[in-house]
C-alpha cells in the first residue's frame, strides 16, 4: 500500500495533470475556443430550446434522450469530491487553488467534447434499439486495439462498479449515521435496497432516475451557495481579489505559493469533473441525436456544471468562513462546518442530504459505466449481468460497513491508468473527431439542423450506428 501511495502520488501529483493540461489546451486552441464561441447553443441544446433538438432523436422506446446522458455522466462524476475535495484542495492551497480550478474546468471542456464525440460517433446499436458505447468501443472500432480496449473496460468494471461504489456508499452511511444515529449496517440495507431496485431497471430506469435527481440536487446546492453569497454581498469583491492573487502567490500569508496553489487546484478539479479520462463517453454514447457534437457539447458543459457551478459553491462557503484554515477541520465536515455558521443549524442536515443524492446519484452512474463495459467484455449475456448487478448490490452493503481506506487508493492507481489509456487514444483520434466538429459547425453556418452521415466522412469508417 505504501508503494501504491506513492505511485499515485507520482501519477496523480504530475503524470496525469500534465497530460490533462496539454490536451485540454491543445483540442482549444485547436478547436478556436469552440466551447466558448459554442457556449450559447450548448445551453439552448440543454434547455430543449434550440430548434436542433426538435427533430425526433428519440426513435425506440429503448433509447433516451441526450439530457438523460448527460444526467447519466453528471450523476457520476458529481459526488462526494465536489463537498469535501474542494474543502481540502482550499485548506492545503490557499483560496488560489479555487482559480486553477476554473482554469482547469475551461480548457477541460474542449477536451470532454473531444472524447464524447467520439463515443457518439463510434456507438453501437443494440437488437432492442437501444446504444452503447464508451472508449473500448473507440479503441477497437476506430484503431483496432481490441486488447487495449478490453483492458479498458476491466479497469473501469473494477473501479466504478465496486472499487469506487463501496467508497461512496461508505460516505453515505458515515453521513446518515452521524445526522440520524442510523448504524451503518442499517444504513447499508436501506442504500442497498435502493440502488437495487434503480439499477435492476435497465437504462431506460438508471435514465429515469438521473434526469429526475440530478437537475434537483446540482441546483438546489447552488440556490443555497447562492443565498450564502447575498447574506455576504458586501464581502465578495474582496473574496474574489483573493483568490486571484492568491492564485499567482501573490498573497503569501493567506494564499500560500503559486505552486502549492496551482496543484491543488488542478489535482482537485481534474479529479472531481473527469475531462478526459474516459468515464463520460461510456453514457455519451447510449443517447440518439443526430449529429454526434451535440452529445459532445452537452457533456462538455458537465465540465462546466461539475467544476464552476458545484465546486465554485463549496469553494465560496468555505472560504467565507473566518476560521476556516485553522478551524482544525478538513473535507466534509469543514464544509457542514462552514454553511451551518452561515445559515445556523440546517445547514448541517442540508449537507447531509445533499451527501446522499451527490452519492447515491455516483452510486449508479458508476454502476451504468460498469454494465456498459462488462458488456463489451462478455456481450449481453442476461444471466451474468443478473448476477453482475447482485454483486454490485451486495458490494453496497459491504461498502457501508468496511474500512475503505486501501480500496480508495487502489481505485486512484487503476483510474489514472485508464485516464492514461483513454488520453493517448483520443490524441490518436482527435483528427476524427475535428472532421465531425468541422461538418456540425458547417451546418449550422448553412442554417441547418446538423445531421451526421458517414458518406460525408469517407475517411471515418466502423459508424453502423449512423448508417441510417
Amino acid at each position: 500500500m505504501q508503494f501504491i501511495n506513492t505511485l499515485n502520488g507520482f501519477l496523480w501529483s504530475y503524470v496525469l495533470i500534465g497530460l490533462l493540461l496539454a490536451s485540454g489546451i491543445y483540442y482549444t486552441l485547436r478547436s478556436g475556443f469552440i466551447q466558448f464561441r459554442l457556449f450559447g447553443n450548448t445551453i439552448k441544446l440543454i434547455l430543449g430550446k434550440d430548434p436542433a433538438m426538435g427533430d425526433g432523436q428519440i426513435a425506440d422506446k429503448n433509447q433516451i434522450s441526450a439530457f438523460q446522458a448527460f444526467c447519466i455522466s453528471i450523476s457520476s462524476h458529481v459526488g462526494t469530491g465536489n463537498l469535501a475535495g474542494v474543502a481540502i484542495a482550499v485548506v492545503l492551497g490557499g483560496p488560489g487553488a479555487l482559480f486553477w480550478m476554473w482554469i482547469t474546468a475551461l480548457i477541460g471542456c474542449a477536451t470532454s467534447l473531444i472524447e464524447n464525440t467520439l463515443a457518439q460517433v463510434y456507438k453501437e446499436k443494440e437488437p432492442d434499439g437501444s446504444f452503447k458505447g464508451g472508449p473500448a468501443y473507440y479503441m477497437s472500432k476506430a484503431l483496432g486495439w481490441t486488447t487495449m480496449g478490453k483492458i479498458f473496460s476491466f479497469i473501469v468494471v473494477f473501479t466504478f462498479a465496486f472499487a469506487f461504489n463501496t467508497v461512496q456508499a461508505n460516505t453515505i452511511a458515515q453521513a446518515l449515521e452521524g445526522t440520524f444515529n442510523l448504524s451503518s449496517s442499517t444504513g447499508g440495507i436501506i442504500i442497498a435496497i435502493l440502488t437495487g431496485l434503480v439499477i435492476f431497471g435497465g437504462l431506460k430506469r438508471i435514465a429515469h432516475f438521473s434526469s429526475l435527481v440530478v437537475p434537483v440536487m446540482a441546483i438546489g446546492y447552488v440556490v443555497v451557495a447562492i443565498l450564502v453569497l447575498v447574506m455576504n454581498i458586501a464581502h465578495i469583491p474582496a473574496l474574489i481579489v483573493l483568490i486571484v492573487k492568491s492564485a499567482f502567490g501573490m498573497d503569501a500569508v493567506l494564499g500560500g505559493a503559486m505552486g502549492v496553489a496551482m496543484l491543488q487546484g488542478v489535482k482537485r478539479g481534474l479529479y472531481s469533473n473527469e475531462a478526459g479520462m474516459g468515464s463520460a463517453p461510456n453514457a455519451a454514447a447510449t443517447s440518439n441525436v443526430s449529429h454526434p457534437v451535440k452529445q459532445g457539447l452537452m457533456q462538455a458543459f458537465g465540465v462546466f456544471v461539475d467544476t464552476i457551478l458545484i465546486c465554485s459553491a463549496t469553494g465560496f462557503i468555505v472560504l467565507l468562513l473566518p476560521n476556516y484554515a485553522t478551524a482544525g477541520e478538513t473535507g466534509i465536515k469543514l464544509t457542514q462546518i462552514a454553511l451551518s455558521h452561515e445559515v445556523g443549524m440546517w445547514g448541517n442536515p442540508f449537507i447531509t442530504v445533499c451527501i446522499f443524492l451527490f452519492a447515491f446519484s455516483s452510486l449508479i452512474g458508476n454502476y451504468y459505466y460498469g454494465e456498459t463495459n462488462l458488456s463489451f467484455l462478455l456481450g449481453d449475456n442476461k444471466i451474468l449481468m443478473t448476477i453482475f448487478r447482485l454483486l454490485c448490490v451486495v458490494t453496497v452493503y459491504i461498502g457501508c460497513i468496511a474500512e475503505l481506506s486501501d480500496v480508495w487508493n487502489i481505485a486512484d492507481l487503476s483510474m489514472g491508468t485508464m485516464a492514461i489509456m483513454n488520453i493517448v487514444t483520443i490524441a490518436v483520434l482527435s483528427p476524427k473527431a475535428f472532421l465531425v466538429i468541422k461538418d456540425y459547425i458547417k451546418q449550422r453556418k448553412e442554417g441547418k439542423n446538423p445531421v451526421f452521415h458517414v458518406k460525408d466522412t469517407p475517411s471515418i469508417v466502423n459508424t453502423e450506428a449512423w448508417d441510417d
